[in-house]
């Protein structure tokens, strides 16, 4: 049974994502996801295996984005969108099989679908860049810059709304706070 490419593509992400959290092992991943997206053990494992491949690669892509997003700290990324970053980093200098411009909207999706809109303007504008410097284009530092600031202000809105639902949740368990 095969699946559809989009379906393909985030359980390629959450293999990364899981490998980056360093939280299960393959054996795990591959029954979860098998049980949890009711997709065929064959297919998750044909996910496995492009994930490994995009591992194989990890140093190089990293270098790349490391090197391309010059106004936000390659640390900073968080998980999430770093792995999304992997993915379409790979389907875009790797994969001689997936038009750039699906590689990139197909990175925007599962930033849009995995984390925020933020994400989304930012994985894109990243990935633009990459790809447009891959091919001797003039590359638009300005938007890449934008897209980090609107990224970093979301998640100094998530920290703050995190901190303040802790406080609350800490008030109701001892109310003499």
């Amino acid at each position: 049974m095969s699946i559809p490419q989009q379906k393909f593509r985030e359980i390629v992400f959450q293999f990364l994502f899981s490998q980056d959290l360093g939280q299960a092992s393959d054996a795990e991943m591959i029954l979860l996801l098998k049980k949890e997206l009711s997709v065929s053990k064959k297919a998750v494992q044909e996910a496995l295996s492009r994930a490994r491949i995009i591992l194989s690669k990890l140093s190089e892509i990293d270098e790349l984005i490391t090197e391309t997003s010059t106004s936000y700290r390659f640390q900073r990324i968080q998980s999430v969108e770093r792995n999304i970053l992997r993915l379409g980093v790979y389907e875009l200098l790797f994969d001689d099989t997936i038009p750039p411009k699906v590689a990139i909207a197909e990175a925007m999706r599962l930033s849009r679908k995995f984390s925020t809109p933020e994400s989304a303007t930012f994985v894109n504008a990243l990935l633009d860049a990459l790809y447009k410097s891959k091919i001797g284009k003039e590359v638009d530092e300005k938007r890449l810059s934008v897209s980090s600031e609107a990224l970093s202000q979301s998640e100094e809105i998530a920290n703050t709304a995190s901190k303040r639902s802790k406080k609350q949740k800490d008030a109701k368990k001892d109310p003499s706070q």
